[in-house]
């Protein structure tokens, strides 16, 4: 029912990006946890594989034997589709037998990119060369626009309805987490939500309290002169 695109990038954060004709695709399929990993599950999705999965990533465990440890505890396994990228090593991915056509999955260096119930294997391919393709971006862009090369290759082959998007850096919330929920175009409203979050949404959440200071900027002119620098540095 779903595709998705999971990722991490040189500053330790990860990425998720993920579009279905399923209504609030973002609610359950997506799990993250700071410099543990990240995991999406999708086709008939286990919940449960968020929570188990980011345990097992924090105790050691390496993508390929988390994917082992869930899906092979699981009988509905030919149901289910999973990626997994942990914060080094390589990503890894299952994709049950009994998942609808077209389904599959890629695991590169550094991201992983699967899907279910798709138009053709073009989906997941788009996805990956477009993310490949538009390195030097923001970690959201890149994922954005990834997104977008698949769905112009035909996305969920029921329709479009939802998509989300997550960032996760170093604190324990998010940096960004986004969802469209229910949308005539899912894709296109989350990349406009992107650019309403530059705004003033990212560059405030980066004044909040955090790991590294557990006040954050009070004063509201040092919060101002936070946010005018942010789109400064943005040109």
């Amino acid at each position: 029912m779903t595709w998705s695109i999971i990722a991490r990038d040189g500053d330790g954060r990860f990425g998720v990006a993920v579009a279905s004709r399923f209504f609030a695709v973002g609610a359950l399929c997506v799990h993250s946890r700071r410099g543990v990993g990240a995991l999406a599950t999708q086709a008939l999705m286990n919940p449960l594989y968020g929570p188990a999965g980011l345990e097992l990533l924090a105790q050691g465990r390496s993508a390929a034997q988390v994917v082992d440890a869930l899906v092979g505890a699981d009988t509905g396994r030919e149901q289910r589709q999973l990626h997994v990228l942990a914060a080094t090593g390589a990503g890894a991915a299952h994709t049950g037998s009994a998942c609808v056509d077209w389904c599959g999955h890629q695991v590169h260096a550094d991201f992983s990119v699967a899907g279910n119930m798709l138009a053709a294997a073009q989906v997941v391919e788009a996805t990956a060369q477009a993310f490949a393709a538009a390195q030097g971006l923001p970690l959201a862009e890149r994922l954005l626009a990834a997104m977008a090369a698949g769905e112009a290759a035909g996305g969920d082959k029921r329709g479009k309805q939802s998509a989300a998007l997550r960032i996760h850096g170093d604190e324990d919330y998010a940096e960004l987490d986004m969802r469209v929920d229910d949308h005539l175009e899912p894709i296109a409203e989350l990349q406009r939500l992107y650019r309403v979050s530059l705004e003033r949404f990212q560059p405030f959440v980066a004044c909040l309290a955090g790991r590294h200071d557990p006040v954050g900027l009070t004063d509201r002119s040092a919060i101002e002169a936070s946010v005018a620098r942010f789109h400064a540095a943005r040109g």
